[in-house]
């Protein structure tokens, strides 16, 4: 990719700053491309044979799991799962009371009888086969096809391949579009439903700086926590029970303890969520100049009304999660609007659109590949104001009540069609995490917040033009007014949310609970608001799906290997642990250490360590966690890594395959990465697993989980 010569100079300034390396591989790549990459991963480090990497049954991709939102991996044969405290905040705020207070103080299970369960769905996903089902997602589906049939066809080849997968219990499977629907893979996977918390660091070790430091380096965060997988005595997948006993991995991550320095190989492993590299430039620009921006200020909106509507200490521990992942995304999507104007990205976007252009304009290419790029970019416009109004219109679902009400009223009417006909995420296989998301509303809901998030949602709504919002929901809302909705609703009862998982459609019209009655009133025009968008997304996936082969082709007449945007499913990345020149020539160092902790302490949030780890810090006998390279305790480092949301709590591995770290956050600096990878400017951070194991040992007694991972101080 053409770079500014900005990001040139950082580029030759980051290699002269490691003699003898060679550059950071862009890239987060399927397990099954590391054969075609073989002699780059030996040129960069990488020990053991390249090929291993394929292999889900052993380590280190075997050792990897996924969370369904966040990355893991297994650290010991009896199902400990390490992943990162953020990560694991929903179950440690799920356990939390006033008189319990788990987010500020930490929790440790001294035996396995203490551990405890985990907020309801969380489940934990081992990948067991990667199989390419692009022929039989693609049977039927034609050119003559209309937008809403074109979905409905691979609706119906995507339920059918789930179905035939998931034939043996406790099976969960997805198929997943790669390359723009060029490809389709199938991840088949263990889902484990059992899982226990089992040990947090207090909030001001897991996440100190809190959001002052979020997206920020040098950083000092200890953001790591443990899960165990639990399976029924059969050893199969099985609901939370007395009875049943830790998962035996098919491979677990060794603890590594060779010293990691700057400059050394590293390898991340998870499961990134979403990248927009394949984007062309107007849609580039239509979500920097619009969308992101309308976006960023919803989220700061939501957070800022929660923490003034927020009286309590038990109200703070309701919406903590909550209100962290919208912090979390704020501060992200404001990095990305910042470094986007900075670099031009819509520049960089439109240049590169003209070396396609160009390539397409060819005789040979002209009739195929130019009539393909310009079919879709006649479809942008439309699909990017449906995209905004779809982002409006969510803001609704954030009142969990109302949210609550709609979804189960779509169950009751998807539960009169034949299973294999009713929408994705209202089949059989998907009765147990809706019900898993409604139990979660108990700890998570004050009716004096929800109603001020709903208010807030309605004023958002309503800046939209009348074709775009529900108005027949919004009627019905002012018909009742506010005061009845949360007054005489008994949805707030688990009891009676639960129980209308199992009400037929005709209880939903007859019912007189104000939230029903809403959900009953707004069905029609969600329908058809969703018919209108299926048509649309049908012509934007074939339309895209030609686009790609354009890009697929002028990569190949290049001799570029290209790899899929993130999409959630398991892939690596390499690179090496660096720092990099910052602005004003600000150096940053690959790795910040313990005395940062002392001189960022203040003895208040977000600056608030344990007085026990303070104490064990000025001590400062390290012994053999010690960076022999650095000659103190290591904390956090940076890496030439690619990564994305999703990959927070993956396995930083090195060279040998073995844990070094965790990976937790990016910079604000490299959050043009989602959209357009720069090795100058993206790097990873990541917490050192030497700093994980002194904290563990010195200040929360965690020595059991040591000598289980095999590393007993």
């Amino acid at each position: 990719m053409r770079r500014p010569a900005v990001f040139a100079k950082l580029l030759a300034a980051a290699a002269l700053a490691v003699p003898g390396m060679g550059h950071a591989a862009e890239g987060m790549w399927m397990p099954g491309q590391a054969p075609a990459l073989a002699a780059k991963l030996r040129e960069a480090g990488l020990a053991i044979p390249p090929e291993r990497l394929a292999d889900l049954a052993a380590a280190p991709m075997g050792a990897i799991a996924s969370l369904g939102g966040c990355s893991a991996s297994f650290v010991s044969p009896h199902g400990l799962v390490a992943t990162n405290h953020h990560c694991v905040l929903g179950s440690i705020q799920f356990n939390a009371s006033a008189g319990r207070n788990l987010i500020r103080d930490g929790f440790l299970a001294k035996t396995r009888a203490e551990e405890l369960p985990a907020a309801p769905g969380t489940r934990v996903f081992v990948i067991e086969a990667l199989d390419d089902v692009t022929t039989d997602m693609l049977a039927g589906v034609t050119p003559k096809l209309t937008g809403a049939a074109r979905i409905r066809q691979l609706e119906a080849n995507r339920k059918a391949l789930v179905a035939a997968c998931e034939a043996e219990p406790g099976i969960r499977c997805e198929v997943r579009s790669y390359f723009g629907g060029r490809q389709y893979w199938q991840q088949r996977m263990l889902e484990i439903r059992d899982v226990r918390l089992v040990h947090a660091p207090a909030a001001s070790v897991g996440n100190f700086g809190g959001e002052v430091d979020n997206w920020q380096w040098p950083r000092h965060t200890g953001d790591y926590s443990f899960y165990r997988a639990y399976v029924g005595p059969d050893g199969k997948p099985a609901a939370y029970a007395a009875e049943n006993v830790p998962y035996t991995p098919r491979a677990h991550l060794r603890i590594a303890r060779d010293d990691l320095k700057e400059g050394d190989f590293v390898l991340i492993a998870g499961f990134p969520g979403v990248t927009e590299r394949f984007r062309t430039a107007a849609e580039t620009e239509g979500w920097y100049g619009r969308i992101y921006p309308r976006q960023q200020r919803m989220l700061a909106d939501y957070s800022a009304l929660i923490a003034r509507e927020s009286r309590s200490e038990a109200d703070t521990i309701a919406y903590a999660s909550i209100k962290a992942g919208a912090d979390n995304f704020a501060k992200k999507i404001a990095g990305q609007l910042a470094v986007a104007r900075q670099f031009d990205l819509v520049g960089l976007k439109r240049a590169e659109e003209q070396r396609l252009a160009q390539w397409a304009a060819r005789p040979a290419n002209r009739r195929t590949h130019g009539l393909a790029i310009a079919n879709f970019d006649s479809l942008t416009a439309q699909a990017l104001a449906a995209d905004e109004a779809r982002l409006v219109n969510a803001t609704l679902n954030r009142a969990q009540l109302l949210n609550a009400a709609r979804t189960l009223y779509r169950w009751a009417n998807e539960q009169m069609k034949p299973d294999a006909e009713r929408k994705p995420g209202f089949q059989e296989r998907d009765r147990q995490a809706l019900a898993d998301r409604l139990s979660l509303i108990d700890r998570r809901y004050v009716a004096r917040i929800d109603r001020a998030i709903l208010e807030q949602a309605l004023a958002e709504v309503a800046t939209l033009p009348p074709g775009q919002r529900n108005t027949a929901l919004e009627a019905k809302i002012a018909e009742l007014g506010l005061d009845r909705l949360y007054a005489e609703t008994r949805l707030a009862d688990p009891k009676e949310r639960l129980a209308w998982l199992d009400r037929p459609v005709a209880d939903f019209i007859a019912s007189d609970d104000p939230f029903i009655q809403l959900a009953v009133a707004a069905y029609a025009q969600d329908m058809a608001a969703e018919a209108r968008r299926k048509d649309l997304d049908g012509r934007l996936d074939a339309a895209r799906t030609a686009r790609m082969a354009a890009v697929m082709a002028h990569a190949a007449s290049e001799g570029r290997l290209l790899y899929p945007d993130a999409n959630g499913s398991l892939r690596f990345t390499y690179g090496h642990v660096r720092g990099r020149p910052a602005r004003d020539g600000e150096a940053w160092t690959a790795f910040t250490t313990a005395r940062g902790i002392l001189e960022k302490d203040t003895g208040r949030d977000p600056f608030d360590s344990p007085p026990a780890l303070l104490a064990a810090l000025r001590e400062g006998k390290w012994g053999p966690l010690a960076s022999p390279s650095l000659g103190t305790l290591p904390v956090n480092f940076l890496s030439t890594t690619d990564i994305t949301n999703g990959n927070s709590g993956s396995a930083v591995l090195n060279a040998k395959g073995e844990l070094v770290g965790l990976a937790f956050d990016g910079t604000l600096e490299g959050m043009l990465s989602d959209w357009w990878f720069d090795e100058a400017t993206t790097r990873t951070i990541s917490v050192d697993a030497r700093y994980m194991r002194f904290v563990m040992e010195r200040v929360d007694g965690a020595a059991g989980l040591l000598a289980e991972m095999g590393v007993a101080p």
